[in-house]
């Protein structure tokens, strides 16, 4: 999967787990788009025809809701509990088992946490 890693998931084992998974992934970062305003991350995800991964849900949310002409996006909710949390290992699995179902990402937002089995 092509994906595009906001700000807040740029992890380095985040992202190593996801390369080792086989996912195509970029981040804001290599971009050099850090600070950038969160419309202006999804736009870049769009016309790098990328799927947009982060933790900024409600933001995201609310850009969804209004235009979701999108590649899709994923959204990690944090729930400040251990418990509830997701690691990257689970992240990095709810992503690889949506692929595998073949969930429809084009223009969807997804709570991976509902994925993380």
């Amino acid at each position: 999967m092509k994906l595009l890693l906001d700000e807040d998931s740029e992890a380095k084992a985040l992202i190593q787990r996801l390369l080792d998974a086989g996912h195509d992934v970029a981040t804001i970062g290599q971009l050099g788009q850090r600070g950038e305003p969160d419309a202006t991350v999804l736009s870049l995800a769009k016309h790098a025809e990328r799927v947009l991964l982060t933790r900024n849900c409600s933001d995201f949310k609310r850009l969804h809701d209004a235009d979701s002409n999108h590649a899709g996006i994923l959204a990690v909710y944090h729930e400040h509990d251990p418990r509830k949390d997701m690691s990257y290992s689970e992240i990095a699995h709810a992503i690889d088992t949506l692929q595998q179902v073949g969930a429809p990402l084009l223009g969807a937002f997804i709570c991976l946490n509902q994925w993380r089995g």
